[in-house]
């Protein structure tokens, strides 16, 4: 499997786009503080996931998808703010927040699924 087939890896590159996308239409001052933070913490989900897809051991593919989680929930917490400092409106925030409800499930099946079996990881003994 490629990386970019892996569904997770997907929803993060896409939900990153449309919050660049939002973030772009800010102020200076509101994309300098909020935006930035906003836009560095959703994209390292992805590059998190990314990361550890490339590790060759299922440990190191757990820690960064665990990283990629913590990402995910500052991402949340930086959209809340975003929200209450009225640089998003509550159907934007509410979006968001359900995009990543689901890739957050995903997240986690994934993480759960990694390094279950030794036929999921046999090329590591090879």
């Amino acid at each position: 499997m490629k990386l970019e087939e892996l569904n997770i890896y997907q929803l993060s590159m896409e939900i990153g786009e449309k919050i660049w996308t939002n973030t772009l239409k800010w102020d200076y001052f509101s994309t300098d503080t909020i935006g930035k933070q906003l836009v560095k913490a959703v994209d390292s989900i992805s590059a998190n996931i990314s990361e550890g897809f490339g590790r060759y051991h299922f440990k190191d593919r757990k820690n960064f998808c665990y990283y990629a989680r913590g990402s995910l929930f500052e991402t949340k917490t930086w959209l809340i703010k975003a929200y209450n400092r009225k640089l998003l409106p509550e159907s934007d925030l509410n979006a968001f927040l359900n995009e990543l409800e689901i890739l957050g499930v995903k997240l986690n099946n994934y993480i759960n699924s990694i390094g279950n079996t030794i036929n999921d990881h046999k090329w590591l003994w090879m």
